[in-house]
């Protein structure tokens, strides 16, 4: 019926398909729609930037405006990958420029951006935006300043888990005073000083800043004068919370704090003395947002007493030192909680167990997404959680002492896993850890099927583990492995369902090299490269060698050309 519309109107149809999934299945349909999708399609998500290459993007998406690019795979956020592996987005970069696209917005996580990559990004791009990157390297505080000084339209600058060198404290004073349309700026990650007297001329001329987090080198009067002229902020992250509370400057903000009526996500807190904390009591009632995971000054009695504010949170990112008897205080005040991570604070004798997560999965029904670092669980606490909440899109779990079993029944941690995988049907993100056998693994290919993501460590008897994941989660998009049994039989079993996926990853398994050879020389479109770190492997005749690391993937365009001396690409 849509083909009798003229293409005009269905691209106009098409403007309402936001979803990349979504969009991806509407230019499978005909040679008509796929026409009009890539012509029309202004937001790409790549990821793996090492899937495709940025001329057939660029070909494809000629009206691109917004990128979101991935390098690394997700185990580097463990050490697990050498500094130099890549991922270098320079390539990219310029590619975007050459052809004269007309970029607004690039989000990249977990890739090498160097200084010359910035100033490149800042002067191509007449409408440039938008600049998010998560967990990158490789530049300093000159590729920010280009950025602020050049992109004279910047709405968004955001750095998330990053560490910078600041060459010059300076580079928050490059934004131009013409700079009027910042909307959002995070530099909390960023650990040198910065222009005060800048920072505040710059908040004070952009009357749409709704997201500002700083670092910890903006003091608490500086704090201040920032709320005063910007009251709209709607998502506030606080470096330095140190004051004494009798101080002049710390009355100016708890009186100013009470004004601000418009903040609903709070962050930060890298410095603070809890004695200073009744000042942001005013604003916990209407967060939905509060993320205190860099946050180890805030705990004990303090940190229950701010949670007993936070009625409206939807969101909660927390250090284990709030403890079993905190997270029943959350689970008894935070009824709409969507989303909790609880990080290790690395402090003696400060951990949650069971008991908390018990807790949670019965008193926020509506919790969907759950990150939990613990220090015991039980089978029987996981099925309690399975029967209290359903709604489980993600479901993390890491037990700090990693091969441990129920120590209640001293017993594997299949049965409570396998009770999660089969109550929750939606499941797309699963992490396991604790002792584990080959069973829970046939849980999970018998009931995960809308699977996509699978995090494995420690676990596991033998061949049959993986295979039964791979034979039965039909959605499998990502697999990660480590310290586990599987070997040459379940890397080769049924090589095909690798061209479904878009990684795997493998290390400290029992995989040889001979092994790897053998999938690369099956299955040509896939990359698969050994990481040979310290020179720890020969490439010799020698097949029987142990694999360290493997990491294989779908790819459009062959083997990298950055790749290092140490990644042998079979």
């Amino acid at each position: 019926m849509m083909n009798y519309f003229p293409d005009e109107v269905i691209e106009h149809v098409f403007d309402f398909v936001t979803s990349q999934k979504d969009r991806n299945a509407v230019s499978l349909v005909c040679k008509s729609w796929y026409k009009i999708e890539r012509l029309s399609r202004q937001s790409v998500f790549i990821g793996n930037c090492y899937a495709i290459s940025p001329e057939r993007v660029i070909g494809r998406f000629p009206g691109l405006k917004s990128l979101t690019l991935k390098g690394k795979p997700h185990f580097a956020d463990f050490n697990l990958l050498p500094y130099d592996w890549g991922g270098w987005v320079y390539p990219w970069v310029e590619a975007l420029a050459k052809s004269r696209v007309g970029l607004e917005e690039l989000r990249l996580k977990r890739m090498v951006v160097s200084d010359d990559c910035l100033e490149l990004l800042s002067r191509s791009f007449v409408n440039f935006k938008s600049l998010v990157l998560v967990s990158c390297e490789g530049f300093t505080t000159d590729g920010l300043a280009a950025i602020a000084a050049n992109c004279r339209y910047l709405r968004e600058l955001d750095l998330q888990e990053i560490e910078v060198d600041d060459n010059r404290g300076q580079w928050i004073s490059c934004f131009p005073d013409s700079c009027t349309s910042l909307v959002s700026l995070n530099f909390s990650c960023l650990k040198g000083e910065i222009n005060l007297t800048a920072l505040e001329r710059l908040v004070a001329r952009s009357p749409n800043l709704k997201s500002l987090r700083l670092n910890r080198a903006v003091p608490l009067d500086t704090l201040q004068k920032l709320l005063m002229r910007a009251p709209q902020l709607v998502d506030l992250g606080i470096g330095s919370f140190v004051y004494d509370p009798s101080s002049e400057a710390y009355i100016k903000l708890r009186a100013t704090l009470v004004k601000c009526k418009s903040i609903r996500s709070l962050s930060g807190f890298l410095e603070v003395v809890p004695c200073c904390l009744s000042a942001i009591h005013p604003v916990c009632q209407n967060l939905t947002s509060l993320n205190l995971s860099y946050a180890p000054g805030i705990h004990g009695n303090e940190l229950i007493k701010l949670i007993r504010f936070c009625r409206k949170l939807e969101r909660l990112w927390i250090l284990d030192s709030i403890g079993d008897r905190g997270l029943g205080v959350v689970a008894f005040t935070c009824k709409e909680l969507q989303e909790l991570r609880v990080f290790p604070s690395g402090v003696d004798n400060a951990a949650v167990t069971e008991e908390g997560l018990v807790a949670i999965s019965a008193g926020c029904p509506k919790l969907h997404s759950l990150l939990y670092f613990c220090q015991q669980m039980t089978n029987a606490a996981l099925i309690t959680v399975a029967k209290n909440n359903s709604n489980f899109t993600r479901f993390r779990l890491c037990i700090l002492d990693r091969e441990k079993p129920d120590p209640v029944t001293m017993q594997p941690l299949d049965e409570g896993f396998g009770a999660i995988v089969q109550s929750c049907k939606r499941l797309r993100r699963l992490s396991l850890s604790g002792l584990l056998t080959d069973q829970v693994f046939l849980y999970i290919g018998m009931y995960a099927e809308q699977l996509e993501m699978l995090s494995i460590a420690f676990a596991g008897n033998s061949d049959k583990g993986m295979l039964y994941v791979l034979n039965g989660c039909k959605k499998l998009r990502k697999l990660e492995i480590r310290d586990s049994p599987f070997g040459n039989t379940a890397l080769l079993t049924d090589v095909g369902k690798y061209e479904t996926m878009r990684s795997l990853w493998m290390s400290s398994c029992e995989v040889t090299l001979g092994g790897c050879q053998t999938l690369a020389k099956k299955m040509p479109r896939l990359n698969v490269e050994i990481i040979n770190e310290d020179d720890q492997m020969e490439f010799s005749l020698d097949d029987r060698q142990r694999v360290g690391k493997m990491y294989l993937y779908r790819t459009l365009v062959g083997p990298r050309k950055d790749a290092p001396d140490f990644v042998w690409t079979l």
